[in-house]
């Protein structure tokens, strides 16, 4: 870690049920959404993101217009996406977006850019998912020139030619901050470090220590394209109630249902309460009481040397109320004592 570890929160606006049990109309949700994080902000939180998504179990598919949303109404808390799928996107438009949410946020707007994990865009966009690399591939070569905010003269073979030609709003700073997502493929991490962009590891199961490996490839691969250090980040899963017993009890049925609704498309088998318990025990699933879940992000935080961990608190149909006590939790209590812990 080369600062304080930054801590954040992901949610992909996953559609939640009311107190009669009954799913909450999409802009009820995304309503709910813009609260999560403007208490987030009061608590203390350094980062929200915000994903993208285009299926009926999540209400965002423009998380730029919820991330202006968000900064209309706080002061000092980060924003991004978690993550924007550059493939099915058009990258002048991504860092438009975003620097438009940088402009009306005095700043404070990052873009987490990646593949995704769900392909819905694709078709509904009109690309071919036979061109899956090819299309990550191109948009990211174009964004990073993009980034550099001067005149930009660059050809491919999935969108028309640009020859210098300039792109509108610039940022403030000049640096519109922009980070890779990525699942856990060596390729994705030599990636990252060749356009000199951090690294966001999307860890949602295993020991999180696996990835080790990757974080060192990262660095030497920094090291051999010849680029500064770059932070590091991880998002993964979780849950915070008053005790770990709660905790879990409120996680598991809502857990279970969003991951038995993607498992089922997937031609994965049902999850069993051991695999919950083994995640929450041993792998990547931070749920418990505040003193369970920091020390186990701060565990994570020295093991990966991370200048970043964003909690993605959201879980299919789990209550808006339980996420609003569960931010309130960490910003409260497990952001402090993750800090203490790692000053220590």
């Amino acid at each position: 870690m080369t600062q304080e570890l930054e801590l954040g929160l992901d949610t992909f606006g996953d559609v939640t049920a009311g107190a009669d049990g009954v799913s909450l109309p999409y802009a009820q949700v995304i309503r709910n959404l813009v609260d999560e994080a403007v208490l987030a902000d009061e608590v203390g939180v350094d980062f929200i993101g915000v994903g993208e998504h285009h299926r009926d179990d999540f209400a965002v598919s423009a998380p730029e217009v919820v991330l202006a949303a968000i900064a209309a109404r706080t002061s000092r808390i980060r924003l991004g996406s978690a993550v924007t799928v550059l493939s099915s996107d058009d990258p002048i438009r991504v860092f438009q977006r975003f620097a438009t949410v940088d402009a009306v946020s005095n700043g404070r707007a990052e873009v987490i850019l990646g593949r995704g994990s769900f392909t819905e865009s694709f078709p509904l966009f009109g690309f071919d998912l036979a061109q899956y690399e090819e299309l990550f591939e191109e948009k990211l070569d174009l964004f990073s020139e993009v980034l550099k905010e001067g005149p930009i003269t660059w050809a491919g073979t999935t969108r028309a030619a640009l020859t210098n030609q300039q792109v509108y709003p610039k940022t403030e700073s000049g640096a519109l901050k922009a980070w890779i997502g990525v699942g856990g493929s060596p390729e994705s991490v030599v990636r990252a470090a060749r356009y000199g962009l951090p690294m966001m590891l999307a860890i949602i199961g295993g020991d999180p220590s696996r990835f080790a490996p990757y974080v060192d490839l990262y660095h030497r691969a920094l090291a051999q394209f010849e680029m500064p250090t770059r932070p590091i980040g991880v998002h993964s899963p979780g849950y915070i109630a008053d005790t770990d017993e709660q905790a879990r009890e409120e996680l598991w049925p809502h857990f279970k249902a969003n991951r038995d609704r993607i498992g089922a498309e997937r031609g994965w088998s049902p999850m069993q309460r051991g695999e919950f318990d083994q995640e929450a025990d041993f792998g990547s699933l931070y749920v418990g009481s505040p003193e369970t879940v920091a020390r186990k992000i701060a565990a994570t935080a020295k093991t990966l040397g991370l200048d970043r961990f964003d909690l993605k608190y959201s879980a299919g149909p789990l209550a808006h109320e339980k996420s609003m006590h569960s931010i309130e939790l960490y910003g409260t209590k497990v952001i402090p004592m993750v800090r203490d812990i790692l000053a220590s």
